[in-house]
């Protein structure tokens, strides 16, 4: 949508303005539409009326359905209160309802009590909602008793109606100007800052909630709380140290944050059922036919096809391009309780401060693919052996947190997100969460626990499976939705993983996916939006049983088998560059001249001396290449034999 932050909004303009386009624009991404018509059919004679509603029926897709209420103009207002949250809903116009309301043939009736019925409607609405009407305040008042009251219950209603929705825009010979936009310019919240892992001072509205699109504070005035994102940091590549350097140089610069933007956190409301945009199902496939064509060597790309028709269909193109702008977000987030035995105290603090400080595997391969990196601090999560590991309102508060940091780096321009975590306990909290959402027994999905010394600790192993089955043996009555899940055993990062998953979906951001975290975070998602999945990529499952469970159950095919354990994101980073380099190849390889490709390029020659040459004389004959006179060096008569190919100095 042009402006962010509304689910009901009302399109003014005069005749011909282009309000009816602009308000069609608006819901032009959403997979169905009900089409509200309030217009009566008017004189068959009337050729000139019978054309502008049957170009105003050409514009709509099939895929909307169309309702009348020029019969009973009451009914608009039963239709919009009808309307669940995952229906987007146009009216046009209220023009035509006023009209039909004032017709002769609906007298006597109570016009006061139907508008404030409608502005009832409209503000208790849950639907995606966008009401035309026609602005006709602006001329001389009408000489003509009919035209007045035309004009006056068409001010009431628009007054009405504009005060009931969260936005209000005027267009004017095309031209889009916000009278009412969704978040006031220069507000100051009045509630104290609130992190991710803190209960917000004033709780979302989720009577009207908004899926994919975060709504404006309520009718009431409260000024939800800011939450301040992390800074963004651009690694620079740390030179390689030389021997005798002691192996200590380049330990990575960091420029200054590239944004630094507060959260004004609103009535977004995520929920299960959320209709998110789908990649384009055209393009992919489009994108991997295309592959047969072009002028490669061999059988083409082999697995890494599936990277272009993913990139395909996320871009919107059958030449995608290789993403120039990636962004690693670090989720930081313990486990305390069984599920973070045999991990040494502190060392996850360690290894975030190791990437803000430029250093470890991820920052250095975050430099090298010319990637920001934003180290996230998430909320500690309590034992989920012995408790839910995460309050409820703090689960709502860490997925608007993920939400609102991949809002963040779509509004950068970023073009791909690499999703890594790095918290203690982290790999039993996602086995947890697999093993509630897949049916999976917990030994199945939990990996092998490796300490400090690089050796393969089985009684913490066992410690961690026995906390993994406490959990889900305390829970085994618990409601299996998305919110409780990751309030009894997902925890903190695990949540906020989710948030990113989702808005990065709203925003049209394709994300990578790499390890225990961001996989569990896909398949909580499939509740909230089960769009979520057709935005991630998988490039490796790692070795690690509960991500390969996860990818078979999400659809998603592990590209590669690099086995690296370097942390989290840092496989994904490690095979970026290949990822990219697919991307290169489908996007200008020529297709192949047998296919009606361009001619071979011509051999390329010697090129001309650009420099002055030897200095000759008309007594000094010039050079020739002699003729070879059989296999073997030839002579000239002098001591030196001449090979083929070298003239006789």
């Amino acid at each position: 949508m042009s402006v962010d932050g509304w689910h009901t909004l009302l399109v003014l303009g005069g005749i011909r303005s282009g309000k009816s386009e602009f308000a069609e624009s608006l819901v032009a991404d959403a997979p169905t539409v009900r089409y509200v018509a309030t217009a009566p059919a008017g004189d068959p004679e009337d050729t000139e009326w019978a054309g502008r509603l049957a170009a105003h029926r050409a514009r709509r897709p099939g895929s909307w359905t169309t309702e009348e209420t020029a019969a009973d103009p009451g009914r608009l207002a039963a239709v919009i209160t009808a309307a669940g949250p995952n229906d987007t809903v146009l009216v046009d116009d209220l023009g035509g309802w006023v009209t039909v309301l004032l017709d002769p043939a609906h007298q006597p009736a109570d016009d006061t009590a139907t508008v404030a019925e409608l502005a009832a409607a409209v503000r208790a609405s849950q639907a995606r909602l966008v009401l035309v009407s026609p602005e006709v305040g602006l001329s001389l008042v009408p000489t003509t008793p009919l035209g007045r009251a035309f004009t006056d219950a068409l001010g009431a209603t628009n007054r009405a109606v504009a005060d009931a929705c969260d936005a209000v825009a005027l267009v004017v010979a095309g031209q889009t100007a916000w009278l009412k936009p969704p978040a006031p310019a220069g507000a100051t919240p009045t509630a104290r800052p609130a992190g991710p892992g803190t209960a917000e001072a004033a709780p979302a509205d989720r009577s009207r909630p908004q899926p994919g699109t975060p709504s404006v504070p309520d009718g009431g005035g409260r000024a939800l709380p800011d939450v301040v994102l992390p800074e963004v940091l651009t690694p620079t590549v740390a030179p390689v140290p030389t021997p005798g350097q002691g192996g200590t140089a380049g330990t990575g610069d960091w420029a200054a944050p590239t944004m630094a933007l507060p959260m004004i956190a609103t009535g977004l409301v995520i929920q299960p059922g959320m209709e998110l945009p789908m990649p384009d199902d055209y393009t992919g496939p489009q994108a991997v036919d295309r592959l047969a064509t072009l002028d490669v060597p061999g059988a083409g790309l082999g697995v890494l096809e599936q990277v272009v028709g993913f990139a395909a269909a996320t871009q919107g193109t059958a030449t995608p391009r290789p993403w120039d702008t990636v962004r690693v977000l670090l989720l930081h987030g313990d486990h305390e309780g069984g599920a973070s035995a045999g991990a040494a105290p502190g060392e996850s603090a360690r290894r975030a401060r190791q990437a803000r400080a430029g250093r470890g595997a991820l920052a250095r391969l975050a430099a090298e693919n010319g990637a920001s990196l934003q180290v996230v601090e998430a909320p500690t999560s309590a034992p989920f052996e012995d408790g839910p590991a995460l309050p409820a309102d703090q689960v709502e508060a860490a997925l608007r947190y993920g939400w609102r940091l991949a809002e963040q780096a779509a509004d950068a321009g970023v073009q791909l997100l690499v999703l890594a975590a790095c918290g203690a306990g982290a790999d039993a909290a996602a086995a947890a969460v697999l093993a509630a959402t897949a049916g999976a027994e917990p030994p199945a999905v939990l990996g092998r626990v490796v300490n400090e010394q690089g050796e393969i600790d089985d009684a913490a192993w066992m410690v961690r499976c026995a906390a993994v089955r406490d959990a889900l043996h305390r829970t085994r009555r618990s409601p299996r939705e998305a919110h409780d899940i990751l309030s009894e055993l997902g925890g903190g990062d695990i949540a906020t993983a989710t948030g990113v998953l989702l808005g990065a979906t709203a925003r049209r951001v394709p994300v990578l996916l790499d390890g225990p975290v961001g996989t569990a975070a896909g398949m909580v998602s499939r509740d909230l939006a089960g769009q979520a999945r057709h935005w991630c990529l998988l490039p490796d499952h790692g070795g690690r049983p509960g991500v390969r469970l996860a990818a078979d159950v999400l659809g998603l095919t592990p590209l590669l088998d690099l086995r690296l354990d370097l942390g989290e994101g840092a496989t994904a980073l490690a095979a970026l560059p290949l990822l990219r380099s697919a991307l290169t190849l489908a996007a200008t390889l020529p297709v192949h001249p047998s296919l009606g490709g361009g001619a071979d390029e011509p051999d390329v020659t010697e090129p001309e001396p650009t420099g002055p040459g030897p200095a000759t004389t008309a007594d000094e004959p010039d050079f020739t290449e002699p003729e070879p006179a059989g296999p073997g060096p030839t002579t000239t008569g002098a001591d030196e034999p001449v090979f083929p190919g070298r003239r006789a100095d």
